[in-house]
């Protein structure tokens, strides 16, 4: 049976970015604006979000998070540890804590908040501003099933979801979570390559544009693995296998796996500094 987020009462603690993808794709998926209280610490902010949404702004974090059912942190990392600290005795004893803050362990939230206090993890790429993201899920040890679907369904309107280990996390964002910068380069290439072919300029990106999300969509919708659709393309001694042959010369496959490895690596790193 599907989790369903009308009359939810959710508190969004700041927000970014991300903690925006995450309102608007809930607010789409059929939680009330009504039900939403956002907090922002400038007042043009606040006045934005009230307009933009039609949600409950407040400076206040504790006041924000009185009665609500799901808490979102969507505040800077370093700014998250004196937060908590700051919401902690305002919080229900079933609200789930769902942290979008980058590099910050479960660990962190456990010692700042209540004992038994439900969190989720999550990390959204994104696309998730436009509905089309990935997010990973990491529940808490303390996280009732429940807990975790409701904060999936909170999710949906971004795209999908995963869920994942927490040792796992450095790994998915070096796939997902930095992905879309890769795809952004490999378009760029492609775009530009055009040009240097004899193509208009804008041209050349609306064709590199739809063939990688026509792609995407052919990955999707298809379920094929990738080394079988790639193929398809490839007839033997054709022009894509010629292509194909340098970007192996290239070492671009490798390429690939040294880049993933230097962002899971750094990941690493950061969340150490972060503590």
């Amino acid at each position: 049976m599907t989790t369903q987020i009308a009359g939810t009462r959710v508190a969004f603690l700041g927000t970014g970015t991300m903690a925006e993808a995450v309102l608007a794709g809930a607010l789409g998926s059929g939680l009330a604006p009504s039900d939403v209280v956002a907090t922002a610490r400038r007042p043009e902010r606040g006045a934005e979000l009230a307009e933009r949404y039609g949600v409950t702004t407040t400076a206040d974090n504790a006041e924000a998070v009185t009665g609500a059912r799901v808490v979102v942190v969507g505040v800077k990392p370093k700014d998250v540890a004196a937060m908590l600290d700051a919401v902690a005795g305002a919080l229900e004893p079933d609200a789930v804590v769902v942290s979008v803050a980058v590099g910050l362990p479960l660990s962190l939230y456990a010692r700042h908040l209540p004992a038994g206090q439900p969190v989720v993890r999550t990390m959204p790429n994104t696309p998730a501003q436009v509905g089309a993201g990935v997010t990973a899920v990491v529940a808490g040890p303390t996280t009732a099933e429940a807990d975790v679907a409701l904060v999936e369904a909170l999710l949906a309107g971004t795209g999908e979801t995963v869920r994942i280990a927490e040792k796992e996390i450095d790994a998915f964002g070096a796939l997902a979570g930095s992905g879309p910068a890769y795809v952004f380069y490999v378009v760029d290439a492609m775009a530009e390559a055009g040009v240097l072919m004899g193509l208009p300029r804008d041209v050349a990106r609306r064709l590199a544009v739809q063939t990688v999300l026509g792609s995407g969509r052919l990955l999707a919708e298809t379920g094929e693995h990738p080394a079988i659709l790639r193929e398809k393309v490839s007839s033997p001694g054709g022009t894509t296998v010629q292509a194909l042959k340098r970007l192996d010369d290239g070492g671009v496959r490798s390429a690939f796996l040294n880049a993933l490895e230097a962002a899971r690596d750094r990941s690493r790193e950061l969340a150490a500094e972060l503590g």
